[in-house]
């Protein structure tokens, strides 16, 4: 078969020939023909027409191509010289380095990498994680979709299991995981040309992560016996392919600009060779030094204020530099835009709490327990920041922040912390802008955590397409720590009014113009670093069922209508309290809660809400109460207020007995107050 296929490209034109090609590859998939079988087909038959086209793409005069463009005419010997001048190519510097493809062998791939790669070699594919893999064909299908979240298709299309293969090929030195790249490229590129039939594959955010994590595959694979010619044209091709598109596509503001900017540098640092590969590099450093201003708030937080989407974002504006770095090119960027990143990279250490699990605001994941101290260390050793390595490392190394507290104003995000052991108390608070996509209406919402344990976590967002009903439910106001007028969704119209840090008592107070005729106000000071009270405020002409919403941890909670109080009751390390101080008419209620740590699972959680009927006539309404972490001995805190009805006046003071001493708590707003 081969020696026909062989004949018939010497006997006929190159794109007949070609289409030749196409007619017998789907032949064999479709009698079943393994995809590195159909590969040697595609080897053997002469690509002549992808040949002349990359040919037409490159810088011939460009130095080294010499034997190139004097096998110009040529096309198959001008294929195989290319692959000669790219194996050898010392001019260009990735961060994945080939030389050390040797020092790998044994210890650079996982137990779950050798498992993604081994299934992926059966065609058994990762899409989105958070779902199983899944078989995709003997004869692949791109645009397989098990499931109802487009997600999946989506993330197939990233290829995140060939991150894999390419690990476990450097770790084994097995060729069988070189041969099924090269195959499943080969694959890929003929099945998905851009156009309508194929979005699903061709969205710019793909289209750029594949531009960044394809040129880290190369290099692990550019060397392999199975990285042919024919294989080194199509990769090019497609990547040639990419950049253009990239170019025709700039999602200002937004974390897929960054995606589409880094895909797009990598491409062009990486194959220089190419005509256009200048305007690739220029625009794409242009874009990045553009959105680190238009993206980054000045306290450091990315605007679409969801925690993984910054962590992510430092990446994508991180990793762009460091490669221009790498090659010397690192001028091409303003000089404020490591100092940026440097912000950025506080965030963590701001914002985490003590066993380095985030608040999962917005479309974030908590994650696992210490799964940024890594990178917050590699930062630290990259920026020179002591304090970095002092809380990646749990005080090992490094000295200790210098504070406690922290106020992000511009993106309307406050910690208070009891101090910098894993076991700490931190209260995050969210108070800020409309983020987005990625945001959700919850100004006001905050999370406890105390001992090791996220004693009121956010719920987090479940889920992001195929369940729009259970991905409206998560984005809720109610089913936040915040206020709610008649259970309606809140809008975003923050305003930071006062931030006072202390030795013993730290003071919050933060607004949101919630609704049209309603404002909530949160007060929440942090008593001796070890409980905190709420005073939220909702004032306006609006009339209807005013809520105070809370949610706790998964497990069993305890309520006590009569004490206005619910406390968890786990068996053993820390608890939490919630005590609202009584009043005429108000009542404690159950509500249904849900938490989701992981993206499609969720479960259920304890929620309960304080009700109050305002009419249109009253000023205001006034809730106040004891949030106090602990462990073992329930605390018995006593909450007096001084002061005249909600929003009468602007002074108003709290007294506090807790622990056997009292104190008194007073704040004045006079200024930033409504007039009478």
């Amino acid at each position: 078969m081969h020696k026909k296929l062989v004949q018939l490209r010497i006997n006929f034109s190159p794109e007949y020939a070609f289409k030749l090609l196409l007619i017998a590859v789907i032949l064999f998939a479709t009698l079943g023909i393994n995809s590195v079988a159909a590969t040697e087909i595609y080897a053997a038959t002469s690509t002549q027409p992808e040949i002349l086209k990359l040919i037409a793409r490159l810088n011939l005069d460009a130095p080294g191509l010499e034997k190139v463009k004097a096998a110009r005419h040529n096309p198959d010997l001008a294929a195989r010289e290319l692959l000669v001048y790219f194996q050898n190519r010392k001019t260009v510097k990735h961060p994945v380095d080939p030389q050390a493809k040797v020092k790998s062998l044994g210890n650079i791939a996982s137990e779950q990498d050798l498992q993604i790669a081994n299934n992926a070699l059966q065609h058994i594919f990762v899409g989105q994680p958070a779902y199983p893999a899944q078989f995709c064909g003997t004869n692949i299908n791109w645009a397989t979709n098990p499931f109802p979240d487009k997600e999946w298709v989506w993330q197939l299309n990233r290829m995140s299991f060939w991150d894999a293969m390419a690990l476990a090929y450097w770790h084994t030195g097995d060729e069988k995981y070189a041969r099924e790249w090269c195959a499943q490229l080969l694959d890929w590129t003929a099945k998905n040309p851009r156009d309508d039939e194929h979005k699903y594959a061709w969205r710019s955010i793909e289209a750029g992560i594949r531009g960044h994590r394809w040129t880290g595959l190369y290099q692990r694979f550019l060397h392999a016996e199975a990285f042919t010619p024919t294989v080194l044209v199509a990769f090019l091709n497609s990547f040639h392919d990419h950049a253009t598109y990239l170019m025709t596509t700039y999602s200002k503001g937004s974390n897929w600009g960054l995606m589409e900017a880094e895909g797009m540098a990598f491409i062009a640092f990486t194959f220089p060779e190419f005509i256009e590969a200048e305007k690739w590099k220029t625009e794409s450093i242009n874009r990045l030094n553009q959105e680190i201003h238009n993206q980054v708030y000045p306290d450091g937080h990315q605007r679409e204020l969801a925690f993984g989407y910054h962590m992510g974002c430092i990446d994508w504006f991180l990793r762009t530099y460091d490669l221009a770095l790498l090659n010397g090119q690192q001028q091409a960027f303003s000089p404020a835009y490591t100092q940026i990143i440097e912000k950025m990279c506080e965030v963590p250490l701001k914002l985490a709490f003590g066993d380095g699990t985030t608040p999962q605001f917005g479309d974030s994941w908590s994650g696992k327990p210490g799964q940024y101290w890594n990178r917050l260390q590699t930062w630290g050793n990259l920026f020179n920041r002591q304090d970095f390595l002092y809380v990646a490392t749990a005080g090992k190394v490094g000295t200790a922040p210098a504070q406690t507290t922290f106020a992000l104003e511009k993106s309307g995000l406050y910690s208070m912390r009891s101090g910098w052991k894993p076991d700490d108390i931190c209260l995050v608070l969210k108070c800020g802008p409309n983020g987005g996509a990625h945001s959700q209406p919850d100004n006001g919402t905050f999370e406890l955590y105390a001992g090791g344990r996220h004693l009121m976590p956010d719920g987090g967002s479940y889920i992001y397409s195929g369940d729009p009903e259970n991905r409206a439910w998560f984005r809720q106001t109610k089913v936040h720590q915040t206020i709610t007028l008649n259970g309606a969704n809140s809008a975003y119209a923050p305003k930071h009014l006062l931030w006072k840090p202390g030795q013993n008592l730290d003071v919050l107070v933060v607004e949101n113009k919630s609704y049209p005729y309603l404002t909530n106000r949160r007060a929440v000071f942090f008593v001796d670093k070890s409980f905190f009270v709420l005073v939220d405020e909702a004032y306006g002409d609006a009339a209807g069922e005013v809520d105070l919403h809370f949610q706790l941890a998964p497990g069993k909670a305890v309520f006590d209508n009569k004490k206005m109080a619910v406390r968890t009751d786990f068996a053993s390390g820390w608890n939490v309290l919630v005590q609202t101080k009584a009043q005429p008419g108000m009542q404690l209620e159950e509500e249904e809660g849900q938490v989701s740590f992981v993206y499609t699972k969720k479960e259920p959680r304890p929620a309960f809400r304080y009700r109050v009927q305002k009419e249109a006539t009253s000023k205001g309404v006034r809730f106040v109460t004891v949030v106090a972490p602990y462990n073992s001995q329930m605390p018995k805190i006593q909450v007096r207020v001084k002061g005249k009805p909600a929003i009468a006046g602007a002074e108003l003071t709290l007294k506090v007995k807790a622990n056997g001493r009292t104190q008194e708590i007073g704040y004045n707003l006079t200024e930033q107050l409504p007039s009478e």
